[in-house]
């Protein structure tokens, strides 16, 4: 491969290796490893029961042996579609020792998505929840899936708590629904039952495919990204080897984000396994059950959104909380605005380490260092052992100088195999070995990355380049205002004007005319808002993401739906 200048290298941390020593391996050997290190040690904490990394391993183990009874052979695709619990865990880890591939799946995914990704990755087997049946059953002959194993929340609860949760489900009517036959429709106990383990071997790390990781419906179909187990045991390995110290003593991860996608897996598993900590899963988000299981459970790790932690700040009674116990937060999916990061950082002392990533590189290729310069705005520095660089944006090839913007390429062991069964989409991405991310950016003279939006994102009003992110930050800015984002929509006159999407302050009423004359006074006439809407809350991804194209969507459909032709310019707004 040509050389690239890497200024960044200058700037990592003093113990942050330039080339980390990789080893790629099965991704279960993180889990087997921890159990053999550390069998006494809790895995995981759930609502009181603890599960010590010797049970996981055998549980896990149990799984996978009873998938190979029930048929799994290797490279078949298994569908898990959980919350948060214990057995997501279990099945993640039973899926993978089996020899097969896990499709996390989304348990909010309506009836189109589902069917498309349990098709698209042809899986034969799903592990769900009870309380999922209901929209399942209907798409059974939909499906390819040959067997259904279904648990209850019940499964992951210590007793009494159990055996409560089965009477109030009985009394509320949730019982009964699922047609277990023992064929096809399986309890959770089907593969809990027998003595034997198993493990796969021979797997080859480099080729062989742990997670198929969907991504991209915003756009049209989801794609499958091809993760292998190297490129996720990389991406693990990378982050450790900038966070000097994790691990050393016990630790406990916060277990908040999805598991179900990718950021969550990497950041808050598969990197808890492999350091042998004690993850708490949280099967679904409560700001005040956050802030009262860290002051009883002191976690010391804690992966995150920004939107996770602006909203524990938020609590009206967050000081009465202990959050001191927190030494590290990975923050990603979105930007933190500079207000919001210094109060967390406040509350907790804690180190905050801003990267990113997207599902096609595992997902971590940019993160800032620990205890040098964290520039805000900044993705900071490549991962050790990654490249990246700033190509044009049309034809892309050589890098382009510090401070010139372009499209973000990356390149490293965490890179994708490429799209399940998608050739055309994969040679569009996956170039000279480079993974070209359709996030256009720029890069400073000492290597520091700076996102400025994504390439389908742009905004092209009269000419003019826009990029939404620039208006979000001046957005944020306003004391009235809690969340914000803008979106080009289509103009007669202009081809795309800006649109303010606005969520106020609890108590506040901002008008659109505040809005426009603040935004006058940070930002040239063509990139002010020409239109804002204040809403209750903004479309998000499970991690926090706004989801810009999805209101781009409904500002399309509703001029459609109600045969609206394209905005015309507001003179008004635009003296």
């Amino acid at each position: 491969m040509p050389e690239i200048d890497r200024p960044w290298l200058k700037h990592h941390d003093p113990t942050v290796p330039n080339s980390p020593r990789l080893d790629p391996k099965p991704l279960f050997q993180f889990l087997l490893d921890a159990a053999r290190r550390w069998p006494d040690r809790a895995a995981i904490s759930f609502q009181g029961a603890t599960i010590s990394y010797a049970k996981l391993a055998k549980l896990s183990g149990l799984v996978a042996a009873n998938l190979r009874r029930h048929g799994l052979r290797r490279g078949d695709r298994v569908a898990v579609m959980l919350p948060n619990t214990p057995q997501a865990i279990i099945a993640f880890w039973g899926v993978l020792r089996a020899g097969g591939t896990v499709v996390f799946t989304n348990p909010l995914y309506m009836e189109t998505e589902i069917v498309h990704q349990f098709t698209d990755s042809g899986a034969r087997f799903l592990i769900t929840l009870d309380l999922l049946w209901n929209k399942i059953a209907p798409l059974r002959d939909q499906l390819p899936i040959e067997k259904f194993f279904v648990t209850s929340m019940a499964d992951g609860l210590r007793f009494p708590l159990s055996l409560l949760y089965r009477l109030r489900a009985w009394r509320e009517g949730h019982t009964g629904q699922v047609p277990y036959d023992g064929k096809t429709v399986h309890t959770w106990g089907a593969l809990m039952g027998g003595l034997s383990t198993f493990t796969a071997e021979g797997l080859i790390p480099q080729k062989d495919l742990a997670l198929l990781q969907y991504t991209g419906g915003t756009t049209g179909l989801a794609k499958g990204c091809m993760i292998t187990h190297a490129n996720i045991c990389a991406n693990t390995q990378q982050i450790l080897s900038v966070l000097p110290g994790l691990g050393d003593k016990p630790e406990t991860f916060l277990g908040i984000l999805p598991y179900f996608h990718i950021y969550g897996l990497t950041v808050s598993l598969n990197l808890c396994t492999a350091v042998g900590a004690t993850q708490i899963p949280f099967a679904r988000y409560s700001p005040l059950d956050v802030l009262k299981t860290i002051e009883k459970e002191r976690p010391t790790v804690f992966p995150g959104a920004p939107s996770v932690y602006i909203s524990l700040l938020q609590q009206k009674n967050v000081g009465q909380y202990d959050l001191r116990s927190i030494r590290y937060c990975v923050s990603g999916s979105a930007p933190m605005p500079v207000e919001w990061f210094d109060q967390f950082r406040n509350a907790t002392g804690a180190h905050i380490c801003e990267g990113y990533g997207l599902s096609e590189a595992s997902p971590v290729t940019h993160i800032n260092p620990l205890n040098g310069v964290a520039k805000h705005g900044s993705i900071g520095l490549p991962l050790p052992g990654t490249d990246a660089k700033i190509v044009d944006m049309d034809v892309g090839g050589p890098p382009l100088p510090p401070g010139k913007m372009g499209e973000l390429a990356v390149r490293g062991p965490q890179v994708m195999a490429g799209y399940f069964n998608r050739p055309d989409d994969t040679a569009d991405v996956l170039r000279n070995g480079w993974l070209y991310t359709g996030d256009i950016a720029y890069m400073d003279e000492e290597g520091y990355f700076f996102i400025v939006d994504r390439k389908k994102d742009l905004i092209i009003s009269s000419g003019y380049n826009i990029y939404p992110r620039e208006v979000d930050e001046v957005l944020h800015q306003h004391p009235k205002v809690r969340e914000a984002v803008a979106v080009g929509i289509p103009c007669d006159t202009r081809g795309e004007v800006v649109k303010a999407y606005i969520v106020p302050k609890p108590g506040e009423k901002p008008t659109k005319a505040e809005i426009i004359a603040f935004c006058r006074q940070k930002l040239a006439n063509y990139k002010v808002p020409r239109h804002v809407e204040f809403r209750e809350s903004l479309p998000k991804t499970m991690v926090g993401k706004v989801l810009r194209r999805a209101l781009r969507a409904e500002e399309d459909r509703r001029a459609q739906g109600c045969g609206v032709p394209p905005v015309q310019d507001d003179a008004s707004d635009a003296a």
